[in-house]
């Protein structure tokens, strides 16, 4: 049984992939401009380069030819070429997306912390004090759109008390050797002098938007283990613990958390990937060298290679996230593979 749930999890992934897929191919079709451009990058051409090009991307050929040439191209790593940078499409995504991903993962790691514990303790104060204030918190939380807190925080820490930098990564006086592309890690695996203060600065640049990309699913994270808390601690078995004198955190600890975790773990990871779209609007704020900022920039410049090449590319991450999510969940939670069986 649980064969052919993967399987058939690992069949609708594959599916997504191939519509994604059919939908990134169809945008050279759709751009405005020459066909040969859109897909290659290449803009100033002679009739002998048009010719190669013509044979490189099938274009003389149908549509399911052109289509199983593209996938080639995409598992090659041939994405085309930046109109407005002239490098490698795949270039800038292997260089730019890393960046993402470290603000996307402290981002969770700052909602994991924070939104967990605060949930399970408005669970375990149910309508008393802490649950109304972690209620009223949670709910102006998300209420606040990311782009307004992402100014408000600036102009206070920023431009009043000047407690963190505006934008970047890291200072200018600090040269850093990219070898994984995430800062923190390439200034601990790089030897030099002042490293410390390397990685201080560092960590001061990414405080703002890391602060500010978690605040939604932080928010989300508290209100679903408060929901999935209270709805453990109604069942029977619950009650038969408490019947027998066991204490309110003995019944959270050794009996209520495990349960009440398992759909959290799912949420969790339906959050990374709706933190990869919401970094977007942060990188673009805060001056972060994301794919994000990048994948903007873009679109302002009608950088069309570059646009299909980072809607591939975050698209096909976001899709996966879901889907190791998903399988993780239902991994950890029989129950929840029999009811995608339709039993109970």
């Amino acid at each position: 049984m649980l064969l052919a749930y993967l399987f058939r999890r690992l069949s609708l992934l594959l599916f997504m992939l191939f519509t994604l897929s059919v939908f990134t191919f169809s945008l050279s079709y759709l751009f405005p401009g020459e066909l040969l451009t859109n897909l290659s990058g290449i803009t100033n051409s002679n009739y002998q380069i048009n010719q190669l090009l013509i044979a490189k991307y099938r274009v003389d050929e149908n549509y399911v030819v052109q289509y199983f040439a593209f996938l080639e191209r995409v598992f090659s790593g041939d994405w085309g070429v930046s109109l407005s940078s002239g490098e490698t499409v795949f270039a800038h995504v292997w260089m730019l997306f890393p960046a993402t991903l470290e603000l996307c993962i402290y981002a969770l790691l700052v909602a994991v912390i924070v939104g967990i514990p605060a949930g399970i303790l408005a669970a375990a104060y149910h309508k008393r004090w802490p649950d109304n204030v972690i209620n009223s918190l949670t709910l102006m939380g998300f209420s606040i759109p990311i782009f307004w807190l992402a100014l408000l925080l600036i102009m206070l820490f920023c431009l009043t008390f000047g407690w963190f930098p505006m934008s970047g990564r890291i200072g200018l006086l600090y040269e850093i050797t990219p070898v994984t592309h995430f800062m923190l890690l390439d200034i601990w695996l790089d030897d030099f002098p002042y490293s410390g203060l390397a990685f201080w600065d560092a960590i001061h640049h990414l405080t703002l938007p890391t602060v500010v990309l978690a605040m939604y699913p932080t928010t989300v994270l508290i209100r679903f283990t408060r929901d999935s808390m209270l709805e453990v601690l109604e069942q029977n078995f619950i009650k038969t613990a408490r019947a027998k004198g066991l204490s309110r955190s003995q019944l959270i600890i050794h009996h209520a958390l495990r349960n009440a975790l398992l759909p959290v773990i799912k949420q969790i990871g339906l959050q990374f990937s709706t933190l990869i779209t919401l970094a977007m609007v942060t990188e673009v704020i805060f001056s972060w060298p994301g794919i994000g900022r990048w994948l903007i920039d873009s679109i302002y410049q009608r950088d069309y290679p570059a646009i299909q090449g980072g809607l591939l590319a975050v698209s096909m991450f976001v899709i996966t996230a879901n889907m190791a999510a998903e399988l993780a969940h239902s991994l950890l939670d029989p129950i929840s593979r029999n009811r995608a069986h339709g039993k109970i």
